[in-house]
């Protein structure tokens, strides 16, 4: 038990954080555990454990207020950061009102997109943010339990990079990817239309936890559609699109051998070739397979769900045409080889970032450096597995040139 007497800066960055990661994630592989037995209600008993774990709560609160990206980012009520003090009484208040969470109005944040349009990031408050963060502990292994394995977005333990090898598996040479084609799925609105209905029918929780879910997806909804949306900007709102979404990815699916699938059919025979990275979604067809049909059916899944497929951006590709997906650039080739390179828009989108700070007057070479390093290394750890040789085979060069020719 941490005692709060006499409470310090140095009380915090004191605490047992590995002794709590430790604590938490006993509880969690117990509650996946208890889940894919099909035991509910041990399940519910172990989020509720969840919920009261003093661990939990401290490690929610160093989350979003000292690790995550938009740690600054202040609520409504314009707190962008907490004191020592005021996070151990943060916690005091989690203790005391968890099962029972009240939610905030979301701070509105019009975010400018690639079409010209905008979307609006809503913004919970701190305390929310906890809130949600201790909640999304509690929910995260339960649906982890029954999520579909091709599911690559905001999940613990996978990335990008586990979606493209999956991409490479289906359409490599020995796999005839050169006569296969592509849908490139776009969800239009995703996170503002997912209806409540859903998230709440298929919610893991015990009932204090669905009540406080129910009050943060009515925090931050649209006047003109009162029963749907999850807030962009909520800690636990990709986990909640990911429910809503979980069984898409089984929409399409074959025989490996072409036989009739039945409910005796092992899944090891069972072929999904479909790709989620949280909306988006491309679904890889053979020759043989009715794109309509398909797309039909994906109608029919999304609209039980109060969403609907953009029909601007869904397309039908080939493969040998090439498409892009998560950054990346995918195409089989006329040889009927695999090859994957940067996106046309995330490689320009790079180049600006880099341009920034090589044009920047104020900073001499080493400056330049510096900033430069962090941010070229995560773009090359990001396309590690892509051909960069045919992007970059000038561009360093010409980059070093610059960085030395513009040095006060």
């Amino acid at each position: 038990m941490v005692r709060h007497s006499h409470r310090t800066s140095e009380s915090w960055t004191k605490l047992p954080w590995k002794k709590f990661r430790k604590n938490l994630f006993r509880l969690q592989v117990r509650l996946f555990k208890a889940v894919k037995a099909g035991d509910k209600r041990k399940a519910r008993s172990l989020q509720k454990l969840i919920l009261k774990s003093q661990a939990a709560r401290f490690l929610a609160i160093r989350q979003v207020t000292q690790l995550n990206a938009g740690k600054k980012t202040a609520g409504i009520d314009g707190k962008a950061s907490l004191n020592f003090e005021e996070r151990f009484a943060l916690e005091n208040h989690l203790k005391s009102n968890q099962s029972n969470w009240h939610h905030n109005k979301l701070r509105e944040i019009p975010i400018p997109k690639k079409d010209g349009t905008s979307r609006i990031l809503k913004v919970p408050t701190i305390a929310d943010r906890a809130w949600q963060c201790l909640a999304k502990y509690a929910l995260e292994p339960a649906h982890e339990a029954n999520f579909h394995a091709k599911s690559y977005g905001f999940r613990a333990g996978r990335s990008a990079h586990d979606a493209q090898r999956i991409m490479f598996t289906n359409l490599s040479s020995n796999k005839g990817g050169i006569d296969k084609r592509v849908i490139e799925l776009d969800i239009e609105k995703c996170f503002d239309r997912i209806s409540h209905t859903t998230i709440m029918d298929n919610l893991i929780a015990p009932l204090g936890l669905k009540i406080g879910i129910f009050r943060c997806l009515k925090a931050g909804i649209h006047p003109d559609f009162p029963e749907q949306g999850t807030p962009q900007g909520g800690v636990v709102s990709p986990l909640l699109a990911n429910i809503a979404l979980n069984g898409i990815e089984s929409i399409h699916r074959y025989h490996k051998d072409g036989f009739r699938i039945t409910e005796k059919t092992p899944p090891e025979n069972i072929i999904e070739p479909s790709i989620r990275y949280a909306d988006d979604m491309v679904i890889i067809l053979r020759p043989q397979d009715d794109a309509t049909e398909i797309l039909e059916r994906i109608k029919q899944f999304l609209a039980d769900r109060g969403m609907k497929i953009s029909e601007k951006k869904t397309k039908i590709t080939a493969a040998t045409d090439g498409f892009d997906f998560l950054g990346w650039r995918f195409k089989v080739q006329s040889n009927g080889k695999f090859r994957c390179i940067p996106s046309v828009e995330n490689y320009k989108a790079f180049r600006q970032k880099v341009k920034a700070i090589v044009n920047c007057s104020n900073y001499g070479s080493e400056v330049k450096a510096q900033k430069l390093s962090p941010l070229v290394r995560g773009w090359r750890v990001r396309f590690v597995h892509s051909k960069l040789v045919e992007i970059l085979r000038d561009e360093w060069q010409g980059i070093k040139n610059r960085v030395i020719g513009k040095e006060p």
